[in-house]
């Protein structure tokens, strides 16, 4: 079998859980079906930490276009290339194709839907027109949590429920299950200038991953417990980061916030595994892979009970309103000062993470690909 695949969001300059989701698929798809062709494609160069591997069974294929790339430049090579199937791994598909080319489009979350706000707007008519255009034409969908696949139904009523297949994410367990490596996070900490224990949270610097009620409850704990633990923010700017920025430079403790900016997959584990603390606190996700990872790494996660966070995370995770930085601020304070509460979130998390793999999510996608 033919199979094709846009991969042109690997040539991205940001690294974000959509991005890692396509690597790491790419990283298992030629492995588990030695017997089919994978004709991937791509706009210009692949980020250098986003490389697919190089898979005999691999044919990279570069199409540059300035604008319309998928409706030009990839749908041509479609209909030149003739294969089987195509998975769009983003909101997005050709609209003219091939006869009989079957069309398989991940819709990873339906976030502009019920946070618009925290979007640009250009981004907001984009994302609304592809994605009902997506949803509307494709043969099959996949989506991330039942979370994601009850919104899809919900706002999208024409779609039929056996259309969509639910396929859970994974984790790297390479690079966050490894056991502690002091001397590297000592490294790692003078990298980044942490100088003690730490609160970690990890994402783009956007408005809906809510990281100004982990400030103000930052603030509330080191008011509260006099503590000399910082407050790590990994992550690029990705939009509407302003008033993050004002929030943090109001911040009474704002000498004691760090913002890395971009990191290194080799130093993600380690700061992880340093971390006292892992914290979630995003209004909307339709999966949510950074709490695993945090789990892996032997870290307590807590975070926001909404969205699909709760299907994910089960038992293993502590759980706050995210509109209320007091709560946050109580659930961190419980995990920083109680032992035991840290060493059962750890063995829970360590049981959840058993539940999902990317080499787990890969045979799923590609046994939906070519059913």
């Amino acid at each position: 079998m033919r199979i094709a695949i846009q991969a042109a969001d690997l040539d991205s300059r940001r690294i974000d859980g959509t991005r890692v989701y396509i690597l790491n698929l790419l990283k298992n798809f030629g492995r588990l079906d030695v017997a089919s062709r994978f004709l991937i494609y791509h706009k210009s160069k692949f980020n250098p930490e986003l490389v697919p591997p190089d898979f005999p069974n691999y044919e990279i294929i570069k199409k540059y276009a300035p604008l319309f790339w998928t409706q030009s430049r990839l749908a041509f090579g479609l209909w030149k290339d003739r294969p089987n199937v195509l998975w769009m791994p983003m909101h997005n598909i050709p609209l003219l194709k091939r006869k009989g080319l079957k069309t398989v489009v991940t819709i990873h979350d339906l976030a502009f839907k019920y946070f618009p706000e925290t979007f640009p707007k250009k981004d907001l008519i984009k994302l609304n027109i592809l994605t009902r255009l997506a949803v509307t034409n494709a043969d099959k969908i996949i989506t991330i949590s039942e979370s994601s696949k009850k919104d899809i139904l919900n706002l999208y009523p024409q779609v039929k429920e056996e259309r969509i297949k639910v396929i859970y994410h994974g984790f790297d367990s390479e690079v966050f299950s490894r056991e502690r490596d002091l001397e590297k996070e000592k490294e790692i900490k003078k990298k980044y200038k942490i100088t003690g224990d730490y609160i970690l949270s990890t994402g783009g610097l956007q408005p809906r991953k809510n990281l100004e009620v982990l400030v103000q409850a930052f603030d509330t704990i080191k008011k509260k417990i006099g503590s000399q633990t910082q407050l790590v923010l990994v992550g690029e700017n990705a939009w509407l980061c302003e008033s993050l920025y004002k929030k943090i430079e109001e911040s009474s403790y704002k000498s004691d916030i760090i913002l890395t900016g971009r990191v290194d997959f080799s130093d993600l584990g380690h700061l992880y595994r340093g971390a006292s603390v892992y914290v979630y606190p995003s209004l909307y996700d339709g999966f949510g892979i950074t709490p695993l990872e945090a789990m892996a790494a032997r870290v307590p996660a807590i975070v926001a009970d909404n969205s699909s966070l709760p299907e994910v995370c089960g038992e293993a995770a502590l759980y706050f309103d995210a509109k209320n930085a007091a709560d946050l601020a109580q659930e961190i304070e419980k995990v920083l000062t109680d032992g035991e509460l840290r060493r059962d979130l750890v063995a829970k998390g360590l049981e959840r993470i058993k539940k999902f793999s990317w080499e787990k999510c890969a045979r799923e996608t590609l046994e939906y690909l070519k059913s």
